[in-house]
């Protein structure tokens, strides 16, 4: 039986590269941070499986780093341990460059001075944020791949490019067998609230289940009051009993224009899997090879909830625009399907009404309401 460790196992990725590894057959090690309050919630199904244990690490810390390497002995070591909000970054760089930098060179030289050095394999995430404004521009259009030359536009970035160009040079200088993913954004059912696509659709669940429970009138009859930060049912449409009128704060967001390349998180998480069962070490874009931007993410999600035009539900806050915007992202995975044999199974669309199913159902369970049955959603 093989033994990964995964460092930064309670995230989004973490959670799904566990379901992955545990699917075959591989013990798993799941490094976290301490903290005061339970980050496992993503991982409540493996909980409980003898193959899996999650233990307390630090990344900024070399020592501990060194001690789960030796103490484990794994054959693969997985890095997607950071500080990943890139709005964050720029508030936190200091904060950013431990985790995300200086993170990923406590382990590669802690796999260098093990005594198991030949047997250890290492994958690094890295982002397509190290881009930052770069694309490279042929007859058929332009995007990024493994030949585009970064340039990076926040702390976040800056920190991921850092560690990207460790992994090649303990690659090459140690022969130490490391791969970078160059992971596009991958999105799930699972991601952090403060990214904005989950943002999106949790606010779509939560707004769903706030109309359910205040209007006394069925959901296709439903219409609002708007101000330009909240929503309120106006007075003749609410139950007789109640006094105060209910009020919504709208969907805070930023650029709507920001065009990213968006995949499922689990189609992504079987991309690092496949880089380490590679003979050789190398780096790949894991990517869709489709761009959309964010307001195209926010229509699709908005008409799969039956909600129509999202402009009377949303409030484009300033304090939500980057220092410095990434306008365009848009991978080219052809490395990734020639030689490691991936193909995203989830695209786009589907992606937005995953998410977007799970969050109403979700939400309209946590306030004691009935599931939304798959397939009703458009239909209100």
């Amino acid at each position: 039986m093989k033994t990964a460790v995964v460092f930064g196992v309670t995230g989004q990725d973490g959670s799904y590269l566990t379901d992955l590894l545990l699917s075959k057959d591989y013990r798993v090690i799941g490094v976290a941070r301490r903290s005061s309050v339970d980050t496992t919630e993503r991982l409540d199904e493996n909980i409980k499986n003898v193959n899996f244990t999650v233990i307390e690490g630090d990344i900024t810390d070399g020592f501990c780093v060194s001690d789960i390497i030796n103490k484990y002995e794994p054959e693969e070591v997985y890095n997607l341990a950071a500080q990943s909000h890139v709005g964050t970054s720029f508030k936190q760089p200091t904060l950013t460059w431990d985790v995300t930098g200086g993170g990923c060179l406590n382990i590669l030289e802690a796999i260098r001075v093990s005594p198991r050095v030949d047997d250890i394999r290492f994958y690094q995430a890295s982002s397509s944020e190290m881009f930052g404004k770069n694309f490279t521009l042929t007859d058929d259009g332009k995007y990024q791949d493994e030949n585009t030359a970064f340039m990076p536009q926040s702390p976040y970035a800056i920190a991921k490019l850092a560690a990207h160009h460790l992994v090649r040079n303990y690659r090459d200088s140690y022969g130490i067998h490391a791969s970078s993913g160059i992971l596009f954004n991958h999105e799930s059912e699972r991601r952090g609230e403060n990214f904005v696509t989950r943002k999106i659709t949790k606010w779509i669940g939560r707004f769903l289940a706030w109309e359910k429970q205040n209007s006394p009138l069925p959901p296709s009859l439903c219409r609002f009051g708007t101000s330009e930060e909240d929503i309120y049912m106006p007075r003749e449409r609410m139950y007789l009993d109640m006094i105060k009128t209910p009020i919504f704060p709208k969907l805070r967001l930023g650029n709507l224009k920001a065009r990213r390349d968006w995949g499922h998180a689990k189609d992504y998480v079987r991309g690092m899997w496949l880089m380490l069962q590679q003979d050789e070490p190398d780096d790949y874009v894991i990517a869709t090879g489709e761009t959309h931007s964010v307001e195209e993410f926010l229509e699709h999600a908005f008409r799969h909830a039956g909600l129509g035009n999202w402009n009377q539900y949303v409030y484009i806050d300033p304090e939500f625009f980057r220092p410095a915007e990434v306008d365009y992202l848009l991978g080219n995975p052809t490395k990734a399907r020639r030689k490691l044999g991936w193909e995203p199974e989830i695209k786009f669309r589907r992606l937005a009404e995953l998410m977007t199913e799970a969050d109403i159902d979700e939400e309209l369970r946590r306030s004691g309401l009935q599931e939304v049955s798959e397939g009703c959603l458009e239909t209100r």
